[in-house]
């Protein structure tokens, strides 16, 4: 379980649990008369293609509203609402009522003078139905936003993890308020800077400038759990083919260059009770590349290190690739003593590998070590349809005359 709505979370199906254990449970409260059974809640697996497309949406329509935006996440955006000509609350309920009608998504926006506050004011635009969706800390007195500020927990404030709110709560910071008011030299002596620019965007004062480009990743990773069991080291290599063939995708999107690559290797644990078991093993290139095929063959170097029998009896549930030591392709020194003419032609292949794979969908065009069905793939038994990227699964709406 890696979300849930409002009334799963009342139910008492938590985050992280397996669904096989949520459903057995459900299915003996109904049992025993105690609830309602697993026939009453919607199960669905995840959609990544659908949630990638709806999130690019709801995006373009957020950019409409402001010349200045940051995309923080794939659900979350920054605007820069100063020097507009309507009221900031007037402009956040333009922007809900618009993605509403547009893509059927509802969303809640905080307004704040900081990003830290916008965010807060986010929090509690979801949690407080009295802001009908659209929270602005900036209409309040100073008075009534502090009073505000006390209702939230630290641990709720951005950037305060669980860790690091039990060490505010033990130095006496119980609050976004206490947070704010706390010394800026207690602050930096017992935790970090981070965080006492966090306090100071708690009291109004902005700290954090708006990310118009977004930076690149420092480090890519593509790890996916199996539908099956796999214990075959053909298996494997075909896995990791195609978790690096996506991963090299992102490397090139970013115009960077990676040195080094770390397969992971997760196995069932052998006996009850026990954690699954993580194996890793780092590969350094010969030069940094963003080629596919450079990228792949340093994948299987890794594995045969982790794994070099062709077989083996403890099944593996989980592999990954981690691109590391990306650097701006801009920035790479060329090698004098490389093949010059390799090299570009190199370059030339994955530009038009990539140009054919956005025209006509990911996949069209892969390394022939890539099987397109694979016994291993994950399943989505509960998948509900890619509404907006596939033609043979757009929804049809149907005209009563």
């Amino acid at each position: 379980i890696v979300a849930r709505s409002k009334e799963a979370k009342a139910l008492g199906i938590g985050m992280g649990e397996p669904w096989f254990l949520v459903r057995q449970r459900l299915r003996q409260a109904q049992q025993q008369g105690q609830g309602p059974g697993a026939e009453a809640v919607i199960a669905l697996s995840s959609n990544y293609a659908l949630y990638a497309d709806m999130s690019t949406r709801v995006m373009r329509i957020l950019g409409r509203f402001s010349p200045h935006q940051e995309v923080y996440s794939i659900d979350e955006s920054f605007l820069d609402l100063r020097g507009l000509p309507e009221p900031a609350a007037v402009i956040g309920q333009r922007i809900r009522e618009r993605v509403l009608r547009w893509t059927g998504l509802p969303v809640c926006v905080g307004l704040g003078p900081t990003k830290t506050l916008a965010k807060l004011a986010n929090h509690l635009a979801k949690q407080d139905p009295r802001w009908n969706a659209v929270c602005d800390l900036q209409a309040l007195s100073e008075d009534e936003r502090e009073a505000l500020l006390a209702t939230v927990p630290v641990g709720k404030v951005w950037g305060v993890g669980s860790r690091l709110a039990r060490r505010l709560q033990a130095l006496g910071l119980e609050t976004a308020l206490d947070l704010s008011r706390a010394p800026q030299a207690l602050i930096r002596q017992q935790t970090s800077v981070v965080l006492a620019r966090t306090a100071l965007e708690l009291r109004g004062k902005v700290c954090l400038a708006l990310e118009e480009i977004a930076p690149a990743k420092q480090q890519i990773r593509c790890p996916r759990s199996f539908g099956a069991l796999v214990t075959e080291q053909a298996e494997l290599i075909e896995a990791l083919a195609q978790f690096t063939s996506r991963a090299a995708e992102k490397l090139r999107a970013q115009q960077t260059l990676a040195s080094a690559l770390a397969v992971e290797l997760t196995r069932r644990p052998q006996h009850a009770g026990l954690l699954p078991e993580t194996r890793c093993q780092v590969v350094a290139l010969p030069e940094s590349s963003a080629d596919t095929r450079l990228l792949v063959a340093a994948a299987r170097r890794g594995l045969q290190r982790l794994l070099p029998s062709a077989r083996t009896d403890q099944p593996y549930t989980k592999a990954g690739i981690i691109l590391l030591g990306l650097t701006p392709a801009s920035q790479v020194p060329s090698d004098l003593f490389a093949e010059s003419l390799e090299s570009a032609r190199g370059q030339a292949l994955m530009a038009t590998l990539d140009q054919i794979n956005q025209r006509f969908g990911r996949g069209t065009l892969t390394l022939g070590s890539i099987n397109r069905a694979p016994r291993w793939r994950r399943r989505e038994a509960h998948r509900s349809a890619r509404y907006t990227t596939r033609w043979d699964e757009l929804p049809v709406a149907v005209a009563d005359g």
